[in-house]
């Protein structure tokens, strides 16, 4: 499982605290270090079902930096996909991955409920 969180974000320490004190085995990537490929991106959002607005990081400083509210519902998914893997903090985080999950932002209950944690 990949844990992918930038250190000094609050919600990703307290995403890894979380599961750290259940007992899940993951390896940590900082994303803004090593983030992630346009590959990554195109199949993590095909396997998680979500719109690939959830993937951007709207209350960050660069997404209001460069305007990306404005800008992003007139981009092709290719352009979007492109500018998510420029920048690890364009990235919403935390996200864990594995072979059948990909969680996409810290809700504690929908973690419980997708990794079967009581």
């Amino acid at each position: 499982m990949i844990f992918l969180c930038y250190p000094k974000c609050t919600t990703c320490r307290k995403a890894k605290k979380w599961l750290e004190a259940k007992g899940v085995a993951f390896e940590e990537r900082d994303i803004q270090k090593n983030n992630p490929t346009v590959e990554e991106l195109k199949d993590w959002h095909k396997r998680s079902g979500l719109p690939l607005k959830k993937f951007f990081n709207t209350s960050g400083q660069l997404y209001r930096q460069l305007k990306l509210k404005d800008k992003l519902p007139n981009m092709s998914e290719d352009e979007q996909y492109k500018l998510l893997a420029s920048d690890g903090m364009i990235v919403k985080r935390p996200i864990l991955i594995d072979d059948s999950i990909v969680l996409v932002g810290f809700k504690e209950d929908e973690w419980k409920a997708v990794l079967g944690i009581e």
